[in-house]
């Protein structure tokens, strides 16, 4: 077969969505996908009962509605599309209401900032999605408080310092209870109480019905509650309220958003592997990863505006698919790394590594077809910029496949709402039928959880720790303090280092010949 013809042979285009994707660089010839039509037909069989509303997600025994959110009629009762539907209009009008000055803050001005905090799930989505469609015409500007960093947050009240009466809060937790959430939320409230407001006047949460910050907003007279359901999980949120809500406000087209994903879906829902993108995608990762996972997926999108795109996706895939069991209980240490920034400059950055280095890694280009809005200059040789970014990619993309490591390519015409959900849609689908084919539970993540409870514990050591300097007025070690609270001696070093530079009541008296030996006590 020549060339021409190979390349016809693994091109998919949607004259629909405009949305194509080519694999020829991912090594799927007409024998390996025969030999995997049974377990991807499998996989496939697992999406629709997913959709259908099974409990795809065993070990909470939830069912994975995110899909829903996009095409309400496909939830699989009537109380599950109404609410859905409702939350969409709640969303809309609110935002009406923002934009009009009807919703205002708390001295009558309008509302032209929104904060909003929430961690992973709650904040990588919306920022993706806001950074990849902002422009100077927004109706507001988003800024988001996405860590427990005291210096970050700060940077983020200094530049809404002016307009505090103009800003508007939207904390999002599921449960309530996540602990980097409930520190923005408290930063935001000595925020808006510096600058003398009320800041339940301007507050807003998404949130679990019942939880106990749904329970908060209650009882303090929040603005507005706007719900989260326990069947769509924190990275696949970004078209449920926590997502939609600051698009909205921010004045992005949220409609056409939901469209593109539904859009897309529908592709992803082909019986035909060859005709389904996301189908393609997850047989291109296995056939990489032999199904073992332990490889790296390299994002590369030419366009600036999704610079985002991969630090989104490394949550989406890397906390779905980095599993140290399957669904039968084995051992399996199942992962895909992601990595990217965006073309072209990485060819000024790692991909020295991925052309010359281990082949360990694959890599998936974004290609974004409109340059800009309105013609562009000649800058040399008689070509535009676009022109040049066009060329880079497709030089990066030969130079890869020449030195033996695998390429796919998925092109959308632009940076719009509509495509930028179709390109969600499409890792999203991807984890899910990748998870099939490995069998693994792609909904939970345990290893997460513990990290947290380890950070309980820890807060409780400081806290012990200091209270113990308190009580004994006197110089300690980390060991003697670590043998007073049967504490782990590293751990109490630690804590203690970072209260001493930190908290006024604690100071370090430093041995610079051998700093582990340093004391500490409370002034």
């Amino acid at each position: 077969m020549d060339a021409w013809k190979m390349f016809e042979n693994t091109v998919l285009y949607s004259p629909k969505t405009k949305l194509m994707m080519e694999w020829g660089g991912m090594d799927l010839n007409d024998d390996y996908i025969f030999s995997m039509e049974r377990k991807m037909n499998t996989a496939l069989r697992g999406m629709v009962e997913l959709e259908a509303g099974a409990i795809a997600n065993p070990d909470e025994g939830r069912m994975v509605g995110h899909y829903w959110l996009r095409a309400p009629e496909k939830a699989p009762t009537k109380e599950l599309r109404d609410e859905i539907e409702s939350c969409l209009a709640k969303v809309k009008a609110f935002a009406a209401d923002v934009h009009s000055g009807k919703i205002c803050g708390e001295k009558g001005g309008k509302f032209v900032n929104v904060l909003v905090g929430g961690i992973g799930g709650s904040s990588l989505g919306p920022l993706f999605v806001s950074k990849a469609l902002g422009t100077p015409e927004d109706k507001m500007k988003l800024y988001f408080l996405d860590n427990t960093d005291p210096a970050g947050m700060d940077a983020v009240f200094r530049a809404v310092d002016d307009k505090a009466d103009e800003t508007l809060t939207i904390i999002i937790s599921k449960s309530g209870g996540t602990i980097e959430t409930r520190n923005c939320q408290m930063e935001a409230k000595a925020f808006y109480k510096k600058h003398g407001l009320d800041f339940a006047k301007h507050f807003v949460t998404v949130t679990g019905e019942g939880s106990k910050l749904d329970n908060t907003a209650v009882s303090e007279g929040w603005i507005e509650r706007f719900p989260m359901w326990d069947w769509v999980g924190g990275r696949t949120s970004v078209m449920s309220a926590v997502g939609l809500l600051p698009l909205a406000l921010q004045g992005i087209d949220i409609d056409s958003f939901l469209k593109g994903a539904a859009d897309c879906d529908e592709l992803n829902r082909n019986v035909s592997i060859l005709e389904n993108p996301a189908a393609v995608m997850a047989l291109a990762w296995y056939r990489v990863s032999g199904g073992k996972g332990g490889v790296t997926q390299v994002v590369l999108p030419y366009k600036d505006s999704l610079d985002l795109l991969a630090k989104y996706l490394q949550q989406l895939v890397m906390e779905s698919l980095g599993k140290e069991l399957d669904l039968d209980g084995q051992t399996v240490h199942q992962g895909l790394a992601v990595m990217g920034n965006k073309g072209t400059s990485d060819q000024h950055s790692y991909v020295q590594q991925l052309v010359g280095g281990p082949d360990n890694i694959f890599v998936i280009f974004v290609q974004v077809l409109a340059d800009r809005e309105g013609a562009s200059i000649e800058v040399g040789e008689g070509s535009t910029s676009g022109d040049y970014l066009n060329a880079f990619m497709l030089g990066t993309k030969k130079n890869l496949e020449d030195h033996g490591k695998k390429t796919m390519t998925v092109t959308v015409p632009c940076v719009s709402a509509y495509n930028v959900g179709q390109l969600i849609a499409i890792w999203e689908r991807a984890v899910g039928i990748y998870a099939g084919l490995i069998n693994i539970n792609a909904y939970h993540q345990p290893a997460v959880e513990y990290g947290k409870k380890c950070a309980g514990v820890l807060i409780e050591v400081k806290n012990k720790a200091k209270a113990l300097l308190v009580e004994k007025k006197a110089p300690m070690t980390a060991p003697e303090i670590a043998k007073a609270l049967d504490a782990d001696a590293q751990d109490v070093f630690r804590l203690l280092l970072h209260l001493a530079n930190n908290d006024p009541v604690i100071h370090m008296n430093v041995n610079d010949e051998d700093i582990v030996e340093s004391t500490f006590e409370a002034k």
